[in-house]
């Protein structure tokens, strides 16, 4: 028999893989160093020379560093919903509080790891409090996206109000961002998240 190519050798007859566009590469790095020093602490040098590409090639795709900022805030909004929604698939979704405590018992464990920097979004909206700023454009529209969808899993719940409810899931979330960046031995408070959000939602649920 026939022994099968090596899954990391190029198949006989086969065109190799295209390499990474330099704009690919660029949106890469600025994700990997925004998140972890912020926007603000990351200079157009830092991100080619990581990259390994030329300063004009960032300029090419991306008009300004703030439109980099922006485009890293969108692939970062993009990905939150995927994962946020796809544990409310697993769930089922005539189950929503089981999908959203899978969302925050999740959310509890990764804001307990060393090199945890919260959520990206909100760092940013700190960083950058003019409303006009490309990139704090993205992170309102999807922390005011975030409250509408909490909402309504709260009323799919059942509960007596569900625009409070809601409201107060996402204070106990945005919470867990920020703990989480302060008090990474052992999680700190938001160690306590889905047992806090259990205790929420049961408030809502009694009557």
């Amino acid at each position: 028999m026939a022994q099968k190519p090596l899954t990391d050798q190029p198949v006989p007859g086969t065109a190799p893989a295209a390499a990474p566009r330099a704009a690919d590469k660029i949106r890469r790095t600025a994700r990997e160093l925004f998140y972890a020093a912020g926007i603000r602490a990351v200079g157009v040098d830092e991100i080619v020379t990581k990259a390994g590409v030329t300063k004009p090639s960032l300029y090419r795709a991306f008009p300004s560093k703030d439109e980099l900022a922006a485009a890293y805030l969108r692939d970062y909004d993009a990905e939150f919903w995927q994962r946020f929604e796809a544990r409310l698939d697993n769930a089922g979704r005539d189950n929503p509080r089981a999908g959203l405590m899978d969302f925050l018992h999740n959310l509890g464990s990764r804001a307990g790891a060393p090199h945890y920097r919260g959520c990206g979004l909100s760092n940013t909206a700190v960083e950058y409090p003019d409303d006009s700023h490309p990139a704090r454009k993205v992170s309102e529209e999807h922390k005011q996206k975030l409250r509408l969808r909490l909402a309504e899993l709260a009323a799919d719940m059942g509960a007596d109000d569900p625009k409070l409810l809601g409201d107060s899931l996402m204070l106990l979330i945005e919470g867990a961002f920020v703990t989480g960046q302060l008090f990474h031995a052992g999680g700190g408070p938001a160690r306590a998240l889905a047992e806090a959000a259990e205790r929420l939602i049961d408030s809502h649920l009694k009557g």
